[in-house]
């Protein structure tokens, strides 16, 4: 394996993007994500009886032309496409998309002389409303099954006949506006299924603003170091292990973290069920960050839990203008003025 170029990937990713607009949180969580589409569906964490893949949900929040999300979302796109990382289109049909899955299918014959089967492709769209359509709840159904990794997908198909998909893993990750998410999602849909499996990045405002948004020579540097050690990243296989010093650290969080979550909020409640999970993906994807071992280390949980809570203070203003009253929306939009203007 390789000699990696950068310490730690996402810190280098923030480097290469300290001079755009967009809060840090989206740049962090983009940076998360393009490791995730790095790895695919060739690493595994086999926690007990379950195994953990390292795709994730990632939804960028803010108000419509306000916080930079395309800007922070950008970059990250035309780094997969020179990796030759499958992606989907943005704009399709659920036929398309199953048929862009299947066709991603890879087969690699390991050491034992065993084919490795996966189907793996990133969902990378700047507008999820696009992408999901409005109400489209099969869509929603089958990115919920996706989203656990299973062996075998059977759907049928346009034309009534079924079809399989094996090894499926899909990742993704969008941008949207609170608005959109009222308009997209139905109420039922709030907090269970599909939005559980999600993180919110939520912001209000840009981070910063730039007037001269061009590279020097060392943010053009790590440009190329980023790329070289994502392709470094691409080629890891095989099985994450956890060290004893890990496992120290989780016995307590991980009972901690249930008597105190971060909030308390009923639309949240599913998502803070499965905040452990997140927690182990994040874990994988933050070990592979730093090193090629594929072994992950305290420090490693640490920094996933971290990243995690600093979305978590303000992933509830996500549905904040979710409610049944007709002024719900308009409420939250005056909340959002006054407290961006202090």
């Amino acid at each position: 394996m390789f000699k990696r170029q950068v310490e730690n990937w996402i810190d280098g990713w923030m480097i290469y993007q300290r001079n755009s607009e967009p809060p840090d949180t989206y740049k962090k969580w983009t940076a998360i994500s393009l490791i995730a589409s790095a790895l695919r569906r060739k690493c595994v964490l086999r926690w007990g009886t379950l195994d953990f893949y390292p795709n994730m949900y990632i939804v960028l929040v803010g108000p419509s032309g306000k916080c930079k999300k395309g800007t922070a979302m950008t970059p990250g796109l035309k780094m997969l496409s020179k990796l030759g990382i499958k992606l989907a289109a943005e704009s399709t049909t659920r036929e398309a998309l199953c048929r862009d899955l299947k066709n991603s299918t890879e087969s690699k014959v390991d050491l034992d002389g065993l084919a490795e089967v996966h189907s793996s492709l990133t969902i990378y769209s700047q507008e999820l409303t696009v992408f999901l359509g409005y109400g489209n709840l099969q869509l929603m159904s089958d990115l919920t099954d996706w989203y656990d990794c299973r062996d075998r997908w059977t759907y049928r198909t346009k034309h009534q006949g079924t079809d399989e998909i094996e090894g499926v893993w899909v990742n993704l990750i969008g941008a949207t506006t609170p608005a959109l998410i009222q308009s997209t999602l139905p109420m039922d849909a709030i907090g269970g299924g599909l939005t559980s499996r999600m993180i919110f990045v939520y912001e209000e405002k840009k981070g910063k603003t730039v007037v001269l948004p061009f590279l020097d020579e060392e943010e053009k540097m790590m440009e190329e170091k980023l790329l070289e050690d994502l392709r470094i990243i691409s080629n890891l296989r095989g099985e994450f292990k956890v060290t004893d010093s890990f496992i120290d650290k989780w016995v307590v969080w991980y009972p901690y973290q249930e008597k105190h979550p971060p909030f308390d909020d009923t639309r949240l409640a599913p998502y803070l069920e499965r905040r452990g999970n997140h927690v182990l993906k994040l874990s994988m994807i933050v070990s592979a960050a730093k090193r090629n071992d594929m072994l992950i280390t305290h420090e490693d949980l640490e920094d996933a839990i971290n990243l995690l809570m600093e979305v978590e203070k303000k992933m509830p203003n996500t549905f904040a203008g979710l409610g049944r009253g007709k002024s719900a929306d308009v409420t939250n939009l005056i909340m959002v003025e006054i407290a961006t203007r202090g």
